[in-house]
């Protein structure tokens, strides 16, 4: 959990006072290090777990956290996060050893099982997933950004640093997403379950570079975030998600690099923890202040453990996937951890404690087994691993080492998880937790099933049955029900259009509903050419647009009928005529944030068969005909008669 009591720097002063602070900080980590005053000879694991609260009606977010957390002032365990629809539990620190991963599963859920008897009292659900499937991209404005100094601060320092005039999201897979925001909210799509390994400060460098080797893998056989505004992106779609959210850069003329505070890193750590922090304090602005009495070099002149406060703060605001961090143990010992924020959110707690058992195990494992990575694999290689785990999960073919190629059903089969086992047993953690939580990672590499891929195939096939929309909160409500029944996801069945225990159509927002692959003319088109068209495709209605993709005008097949009845047919027209020359002009509209309920009662007061949807700016960005309502009408009776 992030450092709450911090704000926005207000003036140069405040700026230099902190950034004096931060540098004090590293001088003092840097003693300390020098001193061998850190922990050894103890390992210890940790984990953040990040949940999502769902309507139950409908299975969109539900923005209800500062209520839900007025009703558990009791549990200290758990906090805000980014957006009012999502909150994250802190699990305690335990020995690597003996039941250490049977008692994270355990805690996990009876704290999620809290959660969840207080949050269905506010009419809500807890699940747990990377991006949930039903979120909209209207979710993530800054009207629901959790109301704490910190968030608020944040978000403001980010956007200051923005060069370009807004955040732009690029990823392609089996569909294509290409939108722009106006704030760093978009972070708030993305939930994580954060593993931390405390390790000695002597096999630092070993163990995090380990760390960068295993990102990939851990990630292709735990990939959970496929689904992004109905779109079926990449198997870890999170991964561009947050690099993005955050990426305040723009496209140049000159080739200048510049990093972007979400990174994977670009090169090998070679000789301490210190030239991570050391980078990240020359590559990346201070973005937050805070006010800080404690003067770590007089602490260490007097011998006292400092904090590090400064350099707590800044590191919260640089987002490496596999992130160093700092901490005092109840003895009074600092001491370091890694902490993997790769793997996501769900698909349950068991699938979850899994992906940590692998983690672990292979940590340990390879750093028993080879040592030096560096020996065997390029930088680069591994960095390639990354981006093609996040794209094609447990489909991805990777680097290895001495330049093997092969695919990640093999890696983790063959190779990691006895590398993985070996590590547990290194640990001396239970044979019945090893058994249990590596059997469940090699079920899904033998079933070749992921998060990712049951969503996507179940989305697929339900696309084909039922309206997106309803696709997406089927997907939901059966992830619920998985997750209580505590079923691996290798073992899930995929979903039915009768599954879904209630649908709300009326709940709908036209941006949810509206057809986005648009057939389109413009004003100067042949008429002919319009008549063409709808005829090809079986279409109605055709929007008009100008270059610039503004709405300029409707034509319908009624206007193309009353045309060709007054100028004879295709064959005998004498001139030509011109779409501009017919359209209707200024047709009626509805923006993309309105309900669908209000686009019915527009289409039926004015008795017309389609509305346009457009921005504030007069961008066409969709369409609603009368026949996306026949379909959901014809969904709500069957329902109905399946209920009789």
């Amino acid at each position: 959990m992030g450092e709450q009591r911090v704000s926005k720097l207000k003036d140069k002063r405040q700026m230099s006072r902190f950034v004096q602070r931060l540098l004090d900080d590293i001088r003092a980590l840097e003693y300390m290090l020098e001193n061998d005053w850190f922990e050894s000879g103890v390992s210890r694991i940790g984990a953040e777990q990040e949940m999502c609260l769902v309507n139950v009606k409908n299975y969109k977010p539900a923005t209800i956290a500062d209520e839900a957390l007025n009703s558990m002032k009791e549990y200290d365990w758990v906090e805000t996060e980014l957006a009012k629809f999502n909150l994250e539990t802190n699990l305690e620190p335990r020995l690597f050893k003996g039941d250490c991963l049977s008692k994270l599963e355990a805690e996990n859920r009876e704290k999620l099982e809290k959660i969840r008897k207080k949050v269905h009292k506010l009419g809500a659900e807890v699940i747990l997933t990377g991006i949930l499937p039903t979120l909209r991209k209207s979710d993530l404005g800054l009207h629901n950004l959790t109301p704490r100094k910190r968030y608020r601060a944040l978000m403001d320092a980010i956007n200051e640093q923005l060069l370009g005039p807004a955040y732009e999201l690029r990823l392609t897979g089996i569909d294509e997403l290409l939108l722009k925001h106006d704030s760093p909210m978009l972070e708030a799509a993305n939930t994580s379950f954060q593993v931390h390994l405390q390790v000695a400060p002597k096999d630092f460098v070993k163990m995090y570079n380990i760390a960068q080797v295993l990102a990939a893998p851990v990630m292709a056989v735990a990939a959970n975030s496929p689904l992004v505004f109905g779109k079926r992106l990449w198997h870890e779609s999170r991964i561009a998600m947050f690099q993005q959210a955050l990426d305040t850069r723009s496209t140049h003329e000159h080739m200048r690099e510049r990093s972007p505070r979400v990174h994977f890193g670009k090169d090998w750590l070679h000789h301490s923890i210190l030239e991570i922090y050391r980078e990240d304090i020359a590559r990346f602005r201070v973005l937050l202040a805070a006010d800080i009495t404690e003067n770590a070099l007089e602490m260490i002149a007097e011998e006292k453990v400092p904090k590090l406060r400064a350099l707590q703060v800044h590191n919260s605001t640089v987002y490496r996937w596999n992130r160093p961090c700092y901490g005092i143990s109840e003895n009074g010992k600092p001491h370091l951890r890694i902490e993997n924020r790769v793997l996501p959110s769900g698909p349950t707690v068991l699938d979850e404690v899994a992906n940590a058992a692998f983690w672990l195990g292979a940590m340990v494992g390879l750093a028993e087994e080879v040592g030096d990575v560096r020996e065997h694999l390029l930088f680069a290689d591994v960095r390639d691993n990354f981006i093609k785990a996040a794209r094609f999960g447990i489909d991805s073919r990777f680097n290895w080492f001495d330049e093997q190629k092969m695919s990640a059903v093999k890696l983790i089969g063959e190779i990691l998880l006895p590398i993985a086992e070996k590590g547990l047993k290194k640990q001396k953690v239970k044979k019945a937790d090893i058994d249990k939580y590596l059997g469940i990672i090699r079920a899904r590499v033998d079933s070749h099933m992921t998060g990712a891929r049951w969503q996507l195939r179940a989305y697929t096939d339900l696309k084909q049955k039922i309206s997106s929309d309803e696709a997406l909160a089927t997907i939901a409500a059966g992830m619920i029900k998985n997750q209580w029944k505590d079923v691996p996801v290798h073992e899930w069945e995929m979903p039915r259009p009768s599954d879904l225990p209630e649908y709300h159509p009326q709940d709908l927002l036209v941006e949810e509903f509206m057809e986005t692959d648009l057939y389109t003319v413009q004003p100067d088109d042949l008429v002919e050419f319009v008549a063409e068209l709808m005829d090809w495709r079986k279409i109605r209605y055709l929007p008009v647009e100008d270059s610039k993709g503004h709405l300029a005008g409707l034509i319908t097949s009624r206007l193309l009928l009353r045309y060709f009845s007054k100028n004879g047919t295709l064959k005998k027209k004498k001139k030509n005529c011109f779409v501009k020359d017919i359209m209707i002009e200024n047709p009626i509209t509805i923006l993309p944030e309105q309900s669908v309920v209000e686009a019915m009662n527009i289409m039926r007061t004015n008795k017309i068969g389609c509305l346009p949807v457009v921005t504030k700016a007069g961008e066409l960005v969709g369409i609603i005909t009368e026949m996306n309502f026949l379909r959901i009408t014809g969904r709500l009776i069957d329902r109905m008669s399946k209920d009789l």
